[in-house]
């Protein structure tokens, strides 16, 4: 792991606080001399864009506000029957950035009803004590491939990338979500009750994301959350330059990923151009109007540009994060979030600024060059700047089984450069912040009344290395009890197998 000493740690505190996180951050790394090959560094940027004064929020486009599009292939999951639950006496920490000591939680038809003290529970109610115990919101991974690149991992179940062309908007992460992935169940035993599956990075545009509920079912419909928006999977950075590159195809350089892009985007411009000329005409009566063919790849840039389809930008480097945004700008559209984002640390403020949440790991990096600059401070700084959306995501099989212990290294390296996060903060990033970034956070991502009833009861502070779910609930139906683990696996793969079935 690249580090950075006490000194310039502190610098880049008050440079974020500041607002000039740019113009700190290439001063700390070169103070610290961390550029671990020559010429791995990027360039500062200007003092402009350090600031934000040339990216300001104001100027950005808003689209309309997020919809959800026309649904062909409609979510069938239904809320099972359970009864009220009462979780008495636990230590609640809302997601709101409440810590509750010694409070209840009460679900009324699968919906928080309330969260307080000495709460009655209703006739016929389930009791869960949490006294000494913990209760959270259930757990949210924004960037999984759980389903598209399930267990067992051999050549014939890897459906995550569409590597035929560089860009691939027309496909649907959906169409290769395999239920019975075993990772599921394991997610599920480690708090995870909500997970957007996305494409793989190979492409520029990689397709559309789904959001699913982590449930058994033998189809994917069934586990689709209901209501929540498509995501649109795109990639920055060496990925597509790489794989494409290899080809002798465009784009082989990060220049031909920009222009893949606007290229894009331009087509999908004239695409809802035609779309709302033959809109307007139909409202003005005219029977004759021919709409313009459809084509699926222009269908999902389209719902994009019209705020319907939210885009997840899988980006490392600071300077590439600052050019989409600029492109978000040109052609009027918004990116809801920045996944793996290494060198967000760099641009925390100017995300904040722009309302853009950063999807990020623990404490990966260095295993290709653009993760070289990557600093185990990275969520606590993104966290610290005013408005910042700090998310924790697995991007992994084995990761997303411990979101919690991954946001508590993330808490840890946040404390050595004189952060404090305390739990009731840590523990947005990965419940609200996610569900914001998701478009659900009206729905779920926090215990608050009338949310869906997707709640955790840990065996201590979630954030200790020894914490485990006891239950996990979705919709206030218990979908994993640890002293009662399912009689057989929720996945059809492991029947028969040796490892039983609790996972």
């Amino acid at each position: 792991m690249t580090n950075l000493t006490p000194q310039p740690k502190r610098t880049l505190l008050r440079a974020i606080r500041a607002g000039a996180v740019r113009r700190a951050a290439a001063h700390v790394l070169a103070t610290a001399s961390i550029c671990l090959l020559a010429g791995c560094a990027t360039s500062p940027a200007s003092d402009d864009a350090g600031s934000g004064k040339s990216r300001s929020s104001k100027e950005l486009p808003i689209a309309a506000p997020f919809a959800t599009p026309s649904d062909p292939y409609p979510s069938t999951y239904k809320v099972p029957e359970s009864p009220p639950t009462l979780i008495r006496g636990g230590t609640v920490l809302t997601g709101t950035g409440q810590r509750l000591d010694e409070t209840d939680v009460l679900i009324v038809d699968g919906r928080i009803r309330a969260v307080g003290r000495n709460l009655e529970a209703p006739a016929g109610a389930r009791i869960i004590d949490a006294k000494g115990r913990w209760v959270t919101p259930g757990l949210i991974d924004i960037h999984s491939h759980l389903g598209v690149y399930p267990t067992p991992s051999v050549d014939a179940t890897q459906d995550g990338n569409e590597m035929t062309a560089p860009v691939t908007a027309n496909v649907w992460a959906e169409h290769s979500v395999w239920p019975q992935d075993p990772g599921f169940a394991t997610a599920l035993a480690g708090g995870v009750t909500t997970l957007q599956i996305l494409p793989g990075s190979a492409n520029l545009i990689g397709g559309r994301s789904v959001v699913v509920k982590n449930v058994p079912s033998v189809t994917y419909q069934g586990m689709k959350f209901p209501g929540a928006p498509y995501g649109l999977k795109m990639a920055c950075g060496e990925n597509p330059k790489r794989v494409y590159g290899s080809r002798n195809t465009a784009p082989s350089t990060r220049m031909g990923n920009m222009a893949g892009y606007r290229a894009q985007w331009v087509e999908a411009q004239e695409y809802l151009r035609d779309l709302e000329a033959y809109d307007a005409k139909r409202r003005e009566g005219d029977k004759d109007a021919k709409p313009p063919k459809r084509d699926l790849r222009l269908d999902t840039l389209a719902g994009v540009l019209r705020g319907e389809i939210l885009v997840h930008m899988h980006c490392y480097r600071a300077e590439e994060m600052a050019a989409v945004i600029d492109m978000s700008r040109e052609f009027g559209y918004r990116v809801a979030a920045f996944h793996h984002g290494v060198e967000a640390y760099k641009v925390a403020n100017l995300l904040a600024e722009n309302g853009i949440c950063a999807g990020l790991w623990a404490d990966w990096w260095g295993f290709k060059m653009e993760a070289f600059d990557g600093i185990q401070e990275n969520l606590a700084f993104v966290d610290a700047a005013p408005g910042g959306c700090a998310i924790v995501h697995s991007d992994s099989e084995e990761g997303i089984q411990r979101l919690n212990q991954e946001a508590a290294k993330a808490m840890a390296r946040g404390e050595r450069v004189g952060l404090h996060i305390p739990p009731e903060r840590a523990i947005t990033w990965v419940t609200a912040n996610p569900a914001k970034a998701l478009g659900i956070l009206d729905l779920t991502g926090t215990l608050e009344p009338g949310k869906m009833a997707d709640v955790v009861v840990w065996n201590r502070n979630p954030f200790s290395v020894y914490a485990l779910a006891d239950q996990v609930l979705i919709d206030g139906a218990i979908q994993w009890d640890r002293m009662n683990p399912p009689p057989k696996p929720r996945s059809d793969f492991l029947l028969g197998q040796p490892v039983g079935s609790a996972p």
